[in-house]
């Protein structure tokens, strides 16, 4: 009798053992369940023939399907591997699933392989990049300097070092609240010092120079022609070209004291901040040291704004926008002062501007008040009062008065300019009160 099974029977056949013969009476083993050798549940007699292999054509392992976002595990092919079973060529050594996917619900099997092409990364936490975390940087804010991690006494996206609570420079990212209490610090810490700085080296020459307007201006009365038509009175080119050559001259010769007070002024600032010393005799040491450089880059900027102001207005106004912190830079890197500023100027465009606007406001007020004043000179002694000795000595009494309370705006215009350079440096790279101090010579 055959061992074959009869033609279109799917019932696998035990092979038969080599050795002594099976035993004829022996009861037929028991039905194996397909779930069973997963690990599913408990062993079940089959209801019937066993269902067909899909993979019984195919060769080696079947096609990999990896893992899919959102599904944990794929539907399992159902192939036990028991003992009435012949070994399937499809079945990869050690049983389990061809193409590598299990059950809905059911775990893996312990020996479940990696699926390939999908390697863990060691040292990356699952989930979003989180700033702090191994591995993952913190990055800059959007226009932010420096892409580095927070540090002890700073916030994210500082550079280490930079303090903030440092009297004289603004962090990066801190705003126009703390720009306006580094300069009200300033000024309270060094009002006893700055204020005769700025009554001895900027008063003066602004005194002096109200007083050759008022001797030394042309008469501004035209002339009438025997046919009726206005003329310019008589030397009036002399007139005007001799008032405004003693005008240049008198600030050419000043603008060295000038000089003088705004480095003496810088230098009083920055140790202050850095909790130095800061005596007045050593303020105007250190200042006339420091007065001839400053005083030709003045010369130099102010030629380049008069030079656009013959253009038209705005191009002067904007030249002295974006030069405004020639001077702090000329102090503290002693280089390229022109260039520097521009730069500054140009890569925080609307930081710097609003900081330099800031401080022209201030000078826009006083010269309001120099306006009022001079009006009222006019209304009490006359266009010409310099004819009469008692108008006259109403005249530069006001004219001084008027330079007097013009101090306050040099006041603002030189702390707000230095704590503005503090700032812009601070946004290039870690710096505090005490390294500009000493940068200051």
């Amino acid at each position: 009798m055959s061992d074959l099974p009869p033609p279109g029977s799917t019932e696998p056949v035990s092979p038969t053992p080599s050795g002594s013969p099976a035993d004829p009476t022996a009861p037929p083993p028991p039905a194996t369940d397909p779930a069973s050798s997963a690990g599913a549940g408990p062993s079940v007699p089959a209801p019937g023939p066993a269902p067909a292999d899909p993979w019984a054509d195919q060769t080696g392992y079947g096609p990999s399907i990896p893992h899919q976002p959102g599904y944990d595990a794929q539907p399992a092919h159902p192939n036990p591997s028991g003992p009435a079973t012949p070994a399937d060529p499809a079945t990869p050594p050690g049983g389990g699933d061809p193409a590598g996917w299990t059950a809905p619900g059911a775990a893996p099997p312990p020996s479940y392989p990696t699926p390939p092409g999908y390697p863990t990364m060691p040292g990356y936490p699952a989930g979003p990049p989180q700033a702090g975390w191994p591995g993952y940087p913190a990055h800059p804010m959007p226009g932010a300097a420096y892409p580095v991690a927070a540090g002890p006494g700073a916030y994210a996206g500082w550079f280490p070092g930079i303090d903030p609570q440092d009297p004289l420079v603004n962090p990066p990212h801190a705003g126009i609240g703390p720009w306006f209490a580094r300069c009200w610090g300033a000024l309270r810490r060094g009002w006893r010092q700055l204020l005769p700085i700025v009554l001895l080296t900027q008063v003066p020459p602004a005194m002096v120079i109200g007083v050759l307007t008022l001797v030394l201006s042309p008469d501004g009365q035209m002339a009438t022609a025997p046919d009726g038509s206005p003329v310019l009175p008589e030397d009036f080119w002399a007139q005007t070209l001799g008032f405004y050559g003693a005008i240049l001259f008198a600030g050419l010769i000043f603008g060295a004291l000038q000089a003088m007070g705004w480095a003496a002024g810088t230098w009083v600032i920055a140790r202050q901040a850095a909790g130095q010393p800061a005596g007045l005799g050593a303020a105007f040491r250190y200042g006339l040291s420091r007065a001839l450089g400053l005083w030709g880059w003045t010369i130099v900027v102010s030629l380049l704004v008069t030079l656009g102001a013959c253009f038209c207005l705005l191009p002067g106004l904007y030249a002295a926008l974006a030069l405004a912190l020639f001077g702090p830079v000329y102090l503290f890197e002693r280089r390229d002062p022109v260039g520097r500023s521009w730069r500054m100027f140009h890569s925080r465009f609307g930081m710097v501007l609003g900081r330099v606007a800031l401080v022209v406001a201030a000078l826009v007020v006083s010269t309001l008040l120099d306006v009022v004043l001079s009006g009222i000179s006019g209304a009490l002694f006359g266009l010409e009062p310099m004819g009469a000795v008692g108008t006259a000595i109403g005249a530069v009494t006001l004219t001084v008065l008027s330079a007097v309370v013009a101090a306050p705006a040099y006041l603002a215009q030189q702390v707000g300019l230095v704590v503005t350079y503090a700032e812009q440096r601070a946004q290039e790279g870690p710096v505090t009160a005490a390294q500009l101090a000493a940068e200051l010579g």
